[in-house]
């Protein structure tokens, strides 16, 4: 008899692209594609927690600046959802890395529970290695060495 865990542990890691800028999206969803993961993609933060109800990703590139609900407001619907709290981010930004740590603090010290920071960050325009070295990270897969 078939261990289904066995098979969900060698399934393609799954990564949902959350950019509102199509030329990064599409760039960002080939480099994890080329690489042999499954992935998704939406563009803009209403349409990035819809996608990842429907395509329960294991990690979700997110763009911080987009029209409608931004990337902060996805991050903190995302750790919020019983069903997606487990998702890993990493956060794939034009917002220097100082800056998107100073609006964390920001949420911390408003109401209610601060989401938990991302896994990952790699500053825009991002490069195919640094994508894929921060995603095995995250997601505890060996490298290319």
């Amino acid at each position: 008899m078939a261990d289904p865990d066995a098979t969900a542990r060698r399934r393609a890691p799954r990564v949902l692209v959350v950019d509102d800028e199509m030329h990064l999206r599409l760039f960002i969803k080939a480099v994890f594609e080329s690489a042999g993961y499954e992935t998704a993609a939406a563009r803009d933060g209403d349409e990035g927690l819809r996608r990842a109800r429907e395509f329960r990703p294991d990690l979700v590139s997110l763009d911080l600046m987009m029209p409608g609900q931004g990337g902060i407001r996805l991050l903190t619907e995302l750790r919020r959802d019983p069903e997606l709290a487990a998702v890993k981010v990493l956060v794939v930004s034009a917002v220097e890395g100082g800056t998107f740590d100073h609006s964390l603090a920001l949420l911390s010290a408003g109401p209610g529970p601060a989401p938990a920071p991302p896994e990952g960050y790699v500053e825009k325009p991002p490069t195919p290695q640094a994508l894929l070295e921060a995603a095995r990270r995250i997601l505890n897969q060996p490298g290319d060495d």
